[in-house]
């Protein structure tokens, strides 16, 4: 479970959101899920800090990074800056990425290479839009994010990467993709990438996210192909992210 903060919250809000969502999970929790928090870029420093000092068991994840390891990129931040502050997750490729800034299969490609270079697992973001999919064209669109977010990485590789199914129109809206199409897009996505790296496919892990809450996640998370959520809007109250954590009980 990754909750993606976007851009919401100051470094004292950060360190605050990072030491309640602690207190509110015990081992038992960590045994059983991955927990992991992207804050902003500003955040990043403070929630290191917090974790390590209080050796807490939640996994550091970047929201974004740039393709080259260093160089004239003003404003970018590269994949080994993350590394030395202990970022274990990268998202590259989100909707919003994909849209607001133009990043497409190419760039988002170069960017889950250069996280892999710097020891950062990428979690791949792909996704169709409610336009697409009205047109019948959401598996067409998903499969082609997959090949081209994911190509010329060599088996070996593949299998240790996150993938992240969000349908756009479900991103903040508080619509959510019905359990049955999300196990039907995931599992369509775990298929393909069988299909060339063979039981790599079964290693990967696959994300649904879009919307996920108290509410939907354990039904959502009953299904056999979705390996955990990456969570927005309820992953900024640490006790509903809490509560997405702890789906099953």
């Amino acid at each position: 479970m990754i909750g993606n903060w976007k851009m919401h919250g100051s470094h004292l809000e950060a360190i605050q959101r990072v030491q309640k969502l602690s207190y509110l999970l015990d081992p038992a929790d960590y045994d059983r899920v991955e927990v992991g928090v992207a804050p902003p870029f500003t955040s990043l420093r403070s929630v290191q800090t917090v974790v390590q000092m209080d050796d807490l068991r939640i996994r550091i994840a970047a929201q974004n990074l740039h393709w080259q390891d260093r160089g004239a990129y003003t404003g970018e931040i590269s994949a080994s800056m993350l590394a030395k502050l202990s970022v274990s997750y990268a998202i590259v490729g989100h909707s919003e990425r994909r849209q607001c800034f133009g990043e497409d299969n190419r760039v988002v490609n170069r960017k889950a290479k250069a996280a892999m270079r710097a020891g950062v697992t990428p979690i791949v973001a792909v996704g169709e839009t409610l336009e697409q999919r009205e047109r019948g064209e959401a598996t067409a669109v998903i499969r082609g994010q997959v090949s081209g977010s994911l190509a010329r990485i060599p088996t070996e590789a593949i299998q240790d990467l996150v993938i992240a199914y969000e349908p756009v129109w479900a991103i903040g809206t508080g619509r959510h993709a019905a359990p049955a199409d999300a196990q039907e897009a995931i599992a369509g996505i775990r298929e393909q990438i069988r299909g060339r790296h063979g039981s790599a496919a079964d290693r990967v892990r696959i994300l649904y996210g879009g919307s996920m809450n108290p509410g939907n996640v354990a039904a959502l998370m009953a299904k056999l192909d979705i390996d955990g959520g990456l969570i927005g809007g309820a992953s900024l109250d640490p006790d509903a992210f809490a509560a997405c954590v702890r789906y099953w009980k």
